[in-house]
């Protein structure tokens, strides 16, 4: 099918799409990950496995909300 062609069937409200896509390999624009090192001091690092320990969730886990929410609040 080309561009165009699905381009059509998609602006079409009532047309199903799903069966022209490969979800197997879908992929979210933006979202792709990049391992980076972090050094953190031994007290911060208790503190952030305390709090992830509340949570019930992973440091990193921890973390990347942490710092998402930061990066919203200071875009707006």
């Amino acid at each position: 099918m080309k561009a165009n062609e699905f381009d059509d069937l998609f602006d079409e409200a009532e047309a199903d799409i799903l069966p022209y896509l490969d979800l197997a390999k879908a992929k979210r624009s933006g979202q792709e990950q990049k391992r980076i090192e972090i050094k953190f001091p031994i007290w911060m690092i208790k503190s952030l496995d305390r709090e992830a320990k509340k949570l019930g969730v992973s440091r990193q886990a921890l973390i990347k909300v942490w710092i998402a929410n930061q990066l919203q609040m200071a875009h707006h």
